[in-house]
């Protein structure tokens, strides 16, 4: 079947991505195989509005058959990433070479010490990708894999205990957001110096702007000095009803008292109310992914990041 690619347009187009992505996901069994619509609102309103990772107008092209149904979709998360997102019934080694090609022509970032690059992430079992990519060049890194979690909510939730003196509840208004903002730098800029924060908590409102955003699903920990030592938040997709972690963090002087374990076992009760039946989370490092197994249990996916670099 032939395939028409075009970039992306609309508002409209927005919302069609959001259901080819929820329609793919459904497909391939919820596995994280391609992304949850959860993870394209987190890039639009985090990834985009806040930390500058390219824009939908720039980065994105879709590739439809000729009654506008959406086959793929080539998208970055800052310019230097691709995915590579494809229907099961348009997976065909044309296609990918095509999203490939156009992906090098148009995402590859620029290296620090000159030349460009280009990752290109794929699932561990996909080797009709691994295949094409090691014929164009690629180099798979490993020291990179991203570990896909999910539990089902039908089992057990976990038992765990916290602290005595924290408390595990919503976030507040708007004048906890400085807190809750220091508290994401410190989590996730540890090895920076404090100088470099910039005390503008305001970003934290495109994420309560985005669709799936739940204040009653936005839950801290919080310390006996009253301010925010460990947070996450859980998107939400009725449609498939699974809930997706994004981020899960604890300021340095506040971990090993067990408040991120507590934060997702207090989630998964609150998805479950909210009717999902499953939950998940991704992790890219040792401490994350020893977090994620022992809540979340077993079962994961790998998602592999293969490297080409340009002089």
């Amino acid at each position: 079947m032939k395939l028409y690619h075009r970039s992306y347009q609309s508002e409209q187009d927005y919302e069609r991505m959001r259901d080819f992505l929820r329609a793919v996901f459904l497909i391939n069994g919820r596995r994280t195989l391609s992304w949850p619509v959860a993870r394209l609102d987190y890039w639009r309103w985090h990834g985009i509005y806040n930390l500058n990772q390219g824009s939908l107008e720039k980065d994105v092209t879709l590739w439809e058959t000729s009654d506008g149904q959406i086959a793929g979709m080539l998208n970055c998360e800052g310019l230097g990433f691709a995915f590579l997102q494809i229907h099961p019934a348009f997976k065909t080694a044309e296609l990918e070479m095509q999203m490939l090609m156009q992906a090098e022509e148009h995402l590859r970032g620029t290296s620090q010490g000159g030349g460009t690059f280009l990752w290109v992430w794929t699932d561990a079992g996909d080797t009709q990708r691994i295949r094409i990519l090691t014929k164009s060049g690629y180099i798979y890194l490993s020291q990179y894999d991203e570990y896909h979690w999910r539990r089902s909510l039908e089992l057990a939730i976990p038992d765990c205990t916290i602290r005595a003196g924290y408390t595990i509840r919503q976030l507040g208004d708007a004048s906890e957001l400085p807190s809750r903002s220091w508290a994401s730098w410190r989590a996730f800029h540890s090895n920076e110096p404090d100088e470099k924060y910039d005390r503008d908590w305001r970003w934290y409102l495109n994420i309560q702007s985005a669709p799936l955003y739940r204040p009653e699903l936005d839950l801290v920990a919080i310390a006996p000095s009253g301010e925010v030592a460990a947070f996450t938040t859980i998107w939400y997709d009725e449609v498939t009803r699974s809930g997706e972690f994004e981020p899960v963090g604890t300021m340095p002087e506040h971990q090993r008292r067990g408040l991120a374990r507590a934060l997702m076992c207090e989630g998964m009760r609150r998805l479950k109310q909210a009717g999902a039946t499953q939950c998940m989370v991704g992790g890219g490092s040792v401490q994350a992914n020893g977090l994620y197994q022992s809540t979340l249990g077993p079962i994961y996916d790998i998602s592999q990041p293969w490297e080409k670099r340009w002089a």
